[in-house]
């Protein structure tokens, strides 16, 4: 599960963070999280509590918002939608789209105190 170390990871920036920023505890932290990125939202959830014990932000709340996937198209020359890394254009049926969002993984923000 590489849920676990993503979490790790977030855990880790958040506290480094705060402690930089004079902070004594992480209240919650906000996290982007692609919907092409294979990163199941719920296992990061699962394992904040786990990761976070012990340290500054133990306690905090790991708030996740999902990020659609896009893509623009070399054929047709729009921006769209896609629901599938390397899928087809909706507009124009053809498979030449560079993804532009929705694989991205971010700490958009860190509330502390």
């Amino acid at each position: 599960m590489h849920e676990m170390a993503l979490t790790q990871g977030i855990v880790e920036l958040a506290v480094e963070t705060a402690k930089r920023e004079g902070a004594t505890r992480v209240r919650r932290v906000f996290a982007d999280i692609g919907v092409l990125s294979h990163v199941e939202p719920e296992a990061l959830l699962f394992c904040f509590d786990a990761v976070s014990a012990g340290t500054i932000a133990e306690g905090a709340t790991l708030e996740i918002e999902r990020v659609p996937g896009a893509g623009w198209c070399m054929d047709c020359g729009k921006t769209v939608p896609l629901a599938e890394r390397f899928g087809a254009c909706p507009e124009c049926g053809r498979h030449h789209v560079q993804m532009t969002a929705g694989d991205e993984m971010r700490v958009r923000e860190i509330e502390v105190e």
